[in-house]
């Protein structure tokens, strides 16, 4: 019976420590890369100063807060080769890079910042350049932090750059909370752990009472 009790307890604990472990996990807001294959977009393996481009290749950018490429969220719209460099005819000793730039929701804004519309651009570029210089064609100001990651198209976000943002931040309201986020457990959580406590303790109580 001891044994049956302390597995109920378990089983009632156990649910209170991995909502506590999901309320501490953490995205990060940045520019994510992408590659177009067709109509589907792929998360880009190297970054946009390494990768040359094709003439014809469509690139795209977008600003938002994921954990990882997995959940990063792609660039919205359906706008192909053709449609964006329409109005842009080939140049000998050149080559056209389309370009998605997509300034992601104000969920994902940084605190008194609020996205531009997304855009689309043709770049027209030396045919040995790479999607960093097709960027900055057609996107600047760019920013770059120390460690060359891309922190701001067209001057978006205004300051900061792959910042660690707590969940469900990137959805809350821009006013700061009064107290720090990580000054210890939830009230939810400590009274969660005092009630299933109390009821380990009252069910060892029944046992040794029958006993």
């Amino acid at each position: 019976m001891i044994r049956r009790v302390t597995l109920l307890f378990l089983a009632a604990l156990l649910p209170l420590l991995a909502g506590a472990g999901q309320a501490q996990a953490a995205g990060y807001r940045y520019w994510s890369f992408w590659e177009q294959d067709g109509t589907a977009w792929t998360y880009a393996t190297q970054g946009p100063s390494l990768v040359r481009p094709a003439d014809g290749d469509v690139h795209g950018f977008r600003f938002s807060v994921s954990e990882d490429s997995g959940d990063a969220a792609k660039p919205r719209g359906t706008a192909d080769f053709d449609t964006i460099c329409a109005g842009t005819p080939a140049k000998d000793g050149t080559k056209r890079v389309a370009l998605v730039i997509d300034f992601g929701t104000p969920a994902d804004a940084p605190s008194g910042d609020a996205p531009p519309a997304g855009r689309t651009a043709c770049a027209q570029i030396a045919e040995d350049a790479s999607t960093a210089e097709a960027l900055a064609a057609v996107a600047k100001p760019l920013r770059y932090d120390s460690n060359a990651l891309l922190c701001a198209i067209s001057g978006y976000p205004q300051k900061g750059c792959g910042e660690q943002v707590a969940a469900g931040k990137a959805a809350a309201p821009a006013k700061e909370p009064a107290e720090p986020e990580d000054s210890g457990p939830s009230v939810g959580l400590v009274a969660g752990i005092a009630v299933v406590a109390l009821l380990g303790a009252a069910a060892v109580w029944q046992v040794r009472r029958r006993a």
